[in-house]
């Protein structure tokens, strides 16, 4: 299967110029089939679910997954179906929602900054401080909120206000990665299609109203605003240190067996093994294991 780490259809390393219309919310591997990808996942996750018990031993690298997409594209099912196999102990969620007012009196960095995972761990961010440049960039008076010292009228909402946002995020990543952080961000790109007609589903199936708001509907009149937000956020974001992956995801199966390739991918680059043992603990291993066989039942 092809190395989607490396793949220009879905990767994106450099921002420049970047334009999501270029990725198609539908594309998907010419050669996978649904049938054989439910196949090809079952084998990704168990390969993972072996890594991760490495990870989880080395201890020297923790690895943070970010999903930001529009409304309905997949996130918790993606998550759910690639860390069906992974032992909870090494591996925690978080959903960011509305910052609260406990949030609010702290810079808008402080509330993700509290749930990074340890090193040895797999952190997932179901939305994060990406949410900082993409619904305030869209509702640019959520701003308000945060009674920011210079921020007190639209006109301060202007583009070096998003220039130093765009760089706190860039510095606050490469920090992470030279501290053992393996950053994947994940774009779950649906079409308005495509959302449309997930929308129709929820509102049709009374078991999955509750999976629905009517605001939802309220930002889909937003789609090219949220759309010139995502943009911009990949261009100013994009780099080695953390790349966007921009996963097709018109076809859930699809973005699921994506998503588990490239993590699955990260793990292997990584070279993991399982700590060696100084020649003392091995003695006493023997030691051990002599007392024990010498043990009366």
């Amino acid at each position: 299967m092809i190395k989607l780490l490396k793949d220009e259809r879905v990767t994106v390393r450099s921002g420049k110029n970047f334009k999501l219309s270029k990725f198609d919310p539908g594309f998907s591997i010419d050669y996978v089939e649904k049938e054989e990808a439910r196949e090809i996942m079952q084998e990704h996750i168990q390969r993972i679910t072996a890594l991760q018990e490495k990870l989880f031993a080395a201890d020297n690298h923790a690895i943070l997954m970010i999903f930001q997409a529009r409304d309905a594209a997949g996130k918790d099912s993606t998550i759910k179906h690639v860390m069906s196999g992974i032992n909870p102990s090494g591996c925690q969620v978080v959903s960011f929602k509305a910052p609260n007012t406990n949030e609010l009196d702290h810079d808008f960095l402080w509330r993700t900054s509290l749930h990074l995972p340890e090193r040895g761990r797999i952190g997932i961010f179901n939305r994060s401080y990406y949410e900082e440049v993409i619904v305030t960039k869209v509702h640019p008076e959520i701003i308000f909120n945060q009674r920011l010292p210079d921020v007190s009228s639209p006109k301060d909402i202007n583009k070096d206000f998003w220039k130093n946002r765009y760089e706190s995020i860039r510095n606050h990543e490469k920090h992470l990665a030279q501290n053992g952080y393996v950053i994947l961000k994940f774009f779950l790109n649906v079409s308005k299609k495509e959302q449309k007609k997930r929308f129709l589903e929820r509102i049709d199936d009374p078991e999955k109203h509750w999976k629905f708001s009517y605001g939802d509907l309220k930002e889909r009149g937003f789609w090219d605003d949220y759309q010139n937000a995502f943009e911009e956020m990949v261009e100013e974001t994009a780099d080695n240190n953390a790349p966007w992956f921009i996963i097709p995801s018109d076809k859930k199966w699809f973005a699921q067996l994506a998503v588990a390739r490239i993590l699955l991918e990260t793990l292997e680059s990584l070279d993991l093994k399982y700590p060696s043992i100084t020649a003392e603990e091995k003695e006493l291993l023997e030691k051990a294991k002599r007392e024990l066989e010498e043990e009366k039942d």
